[in-house]
């Protein structure tokens, strides 16, 4: 009988040998999918790293465009202001200039038709406003100052 336990006991050693043997494996099993789980998790991690890195490389290169865009509108804005405010200098001159034309010709006129009360007024005033009627009037000469160089 000592011979039948010391085979059960060898037995049961061998059970619990292949018993520790089946968890080492299991367990080695175990930690070679998670190693497997961790670099697939760990490459989706370096895709989803790079194509973050791609959009946001791609909005750079958008938004220089859209500013670039932007600026050339500016751009154009400011040197049609400028054009439009170095035409609305010339129009302001002009509209000075003949601000004063039109006070002078009134100046002028009211010089003409205030008159002095000579009774030439109105000739005078024909000549000014029609400077050929001036040629029909009469030329009027005397003796003493025809040769009087």
């Amino acid at each position: 009988m000592a011979s039948s336990s010391g085979t059960s006991s060898g037995g049961s050693l061998t059970t619990n040998s292949g018993s520790v043997g089946d968890l080492t494996a299991l367990m080695n099993e175990r930690k070679r999918k998670r190693m497997i789980s961790n670099r697939e998790s760990a490459r989706r991690s370096r895709m989803r790293k790079q194509k973050h890195l791609d959009d946001l490389q791609a909005q750079v290169t958008q938004l220089r465009q859209e500013s670039h865009r932007i600026l050339t509108s500016v751009n154009i804005t400011t040197q049609h202001y400028l054009n439009v405010e170095a035409e609305n200098s010339v129009l302001r001159a002009q509209a000075n200039e003949l601000s004063h034309r039109l006070q002078s010709l009134n100046e002028i006129i009211g010089f003409i038709g205030g008159g002095g009360g000579d009774g030439n007024s109105d000739a005078a005033a024909d000549c000014f406003f029609n400077p050929l009627n001036y040629l029909n009037q009469p030329i009027m000469a005397s003796a003493d100052n025809v040769f009087g160089y």
